[in-house]
């Protein structure tokens, strides 16, 4: 019996984790800070919460993704990650603004700045080991489950860790200079370095949403896989796109014109067994079947002379 896990178990175990943790850092960091009078502290306990969101989001996708294909959805659930993606870009977006926002009303307010205490430097430092922590296990999960959400969570969790040295260099600077200033602006770079990576969350599932590539080897993978087959000649346009960390493949290919459709089934399908050997995490091949020597200037799709061109 195989104890490989499926896609979905890895989503569940990345999504648990995931709340577990960030749940305990959140409310750990939170209340410190507040306690404390670190904004910073604050503010990265608010990034934890946003994670805690995260994961529960995961969860609910998992359970979308995980149905089959129906009447409605002929190709499936698989879009729900990529559009809980794009979402969780914009949670984690207006978390980063709303503590520039904060941090700016409180640095130039004229109530009194109070300079944090050696708590919020030890809570820090526990933190940046959870984060580490965290975010390992999301990349490790991510890459098993090949999960644009598990790896956009990874990749926030890792900028959580240097978002946590920032504040552990803040606290570090107002203790040394009994000024509160350091911290405040510590927490706007830290509500900055939120917003960049939110961006870059959002343009990487919105690639996706508008079925681009910004990867040519599998392109590269699919030309020469076709090419292995005789019969095959003329690989070309081509278009893939991915869809739930799935690959959807469409291409022509010319064959003999004087060949049998059955002849052409066949050859077509060695085609196709060719690139599922070669490419990992095919979800479905459409191979449209051209006679060779027709010409038809095509409108989409990559062929050979093209991807010729790109490698120059």
């Amino acid at each position: 019996m195989s104890t490989k896990r499926s896609k979905t178990e890895y989503l569940r175990l990345a999504a648990a984790i995931a709340i577990a943790g960030n749940t305990v850092l959140a409310i750990l960091k939170i209340v410190v800070g507040l306690i404390s009078s670190s904004g910073a502290l604050v503010g990265d306990g608010i990034d934890s919460a946003a994670d805690v969101l995260s994961g529960v989001i995961t969860l609910v996708v998992v359970r979308i993704v995980s149905k089959p294909a129906d009447a409605d959805h002929p190709w499936g659930h698989g879009r729900a990650e990529t559009v809980s993606t794009v979402f969780l870009s914009f949670v984690i977006f207006f978390a980063g603004a709303q503590l520039i926002i904060s941090s700016i009303s409180n640095l130039f307010s004229d109530a009194q700045h109070v300079v944090p205490s050696a708590t919020a430097v030890v809570v820090t430092i526990i933190s940046i080991v959870g984060k580490i922590l965290l975010a390992w296990s999301q990349f490790f999960l991510g890459k098993r489950a090949d999960s644009a959400m598990i790896r956009a969570n990874a990749k926030n969790m890792a900028g959580d860790v240097l978002s946590s040295v920032g504040v552990l260099v803040g606290l570090i600077i107002s203790a040394l200079t009994s000024s509160a200033y350091a911290d405040t602006v510590i927490a706007i770079l830290i509500g900055a370095l939120i917003i960049k990576t939110a961006v870059g969350i959002f343009r990487e599932a919105n690639l996706e949403l508008m079925d681009g590539n910004n990867d040519m080897e599998p392109y590269r993978i699919i030309l020469r896989a076709a090419n292995t087959v005789e019969g095959a000649s003329n690989p070309h346009h081509a278009r893939i796109r991915r869809v739930a960390g799935f690959w959807d493949i469409d291409f022509d290919i010319d064959v003999d014109p004087h060949c049998t459709v059955l002849d052409a089934h066949e050859i077509a399908s060695q085609v196709e067994r060719e690139i599922k050997q070669s490419l990992e995490n095919v979800y479905d091949i459409m191979i449209h079947i051209e006679p060779r020597g027709d010409d038809a200037v095509e409108a989409y799709g990559l062929s050979e002379d093209e991807m010729r061109g790109d490698s120059a």
